[in-house]
């Protein structure tokens, strides 16, 4: 499976420059956790950073700091961290392992966003994955089983 078979295609957005209330609204009203930071050079969606609700919470709310004194692009995560449609499931997998994420924007050949793959994206191909290979060894005994009666 790739990057492009998983990801989820209606990306939420934001631009750098929106204040942190906005951010947050926009996730409340789009039922998000994160949100791809982006540039449009071009009419294109370039993702340039992240933003998560865990963000929000860590650098404004816990840190008692008024949120209309705040940028997004003052609290994102920057640079973005992406794969391409083209990643398979474990190279998706190693990259949110060793980096300690749970959001992979995806971009095409040309560095546009096409997409976010999330854990949970991750966590229903796997199922797929392991339903589709119990249903290869429950086959494999059943023709064993009809070839030995």
């Amino acid at each position: 499976m790739r990057a492009s078979d998983i990801c989820t295609l209606d990306v939420v957005c934001i631009h750098a420059s929106a204040s942190v209330t906005d951010a947050a609204k926009l996730m409340r009203k789009s039922h998000a956790g994160a949100l791809v930071v982006i540039k449009q050079p071009d009419g294109e969606r370039i993702p340039v950073g992240i933003v998560t609700d865990r963000d929000i919470v860590m650098s404004v709310v816990a840190a008692d700091v008024p949120a209309a004194t705040l940028t997004v692009g003052d609290i994102m995560s920057s640079p973005a961290l992406t794969c391409g449609e083209d990643h398979h499931l474990l190279e998706i997998i190693s990259v949110m392992r060793t980096k300690a994420i749970r959001r992979l924007p995806v971009v095409n050949a040309h560095g546009v966003l096409a997409g976010m793959v999330t854990a949970d994206d991750v966590y229903l191909a796997l199922g797929v994955l392991l339903h589709e290979m119990n249903a290869a060894i429950t086959d494999e005994q059943t023709r064993e089983h009809e070839l030995r009666v």
